[in-house]
């Protein structure tokens, strides 16, 4: 009987050892998505669900609603303003009006990271923007 009062013990032990360390553990950070439509409130914009994220994965979620080819691209550097119309970084295909297509990023930097459309002359009407990177 003393046997198995031990072995019980023990087992119990174990189990709150077990469950406090798991308590301690940080939670996995959950990727962020970010959605994106292109060509609107105008042909030549963007509107975005949010405009900073938390550095890590991210998810932009991206639907062509205009009425015109359009990508996304978000720039790899950091930047002060979103004064340039091209950078280095990653994009989507271009989308044909209706189309969608998700890209995912790594930010693994805080900072100001300039998104926009590489069509040829849609940056300088005005599709671009600075994502915020926390």
């Amino acid at each position: 009987m003393i046997k198995h009062a031990r072995i019980l013990l023990l087992a119990v032990l174990a189990l709150a050892l077990t469950v406090a360390a798991a308590a301690q553990a940080k939670p996995a950070r959950v990727a962020t998505t970010v959605t994106v439509t292109a060509g609107k409130p105008t042909e030549f914009g963007f509107k975005l669900s949010t405009k900073t994220v938390t550095h890590g994965s991210v998810t932009f979620s991206v639907k062509n609603s205009g009425t015109v080819p359009h990508d996304f691209k978000v720039c790899s550097a950091s930047v002060k303003s979103d004064a340039a119309n091209s950078c280095k970084g990653h994009g989507t295909a271009m989308l044909s009006p209706g189309q969608s297509a998700k890209l995912t990023v790594t930010l693994a930097k805080a900072g100001k990271y300039e998104y926009l459309c590489t069509v040829a002359g849609h940056a300088i009407a005005g599709m671009k923007g600075i994502l915020t990177v926390k």
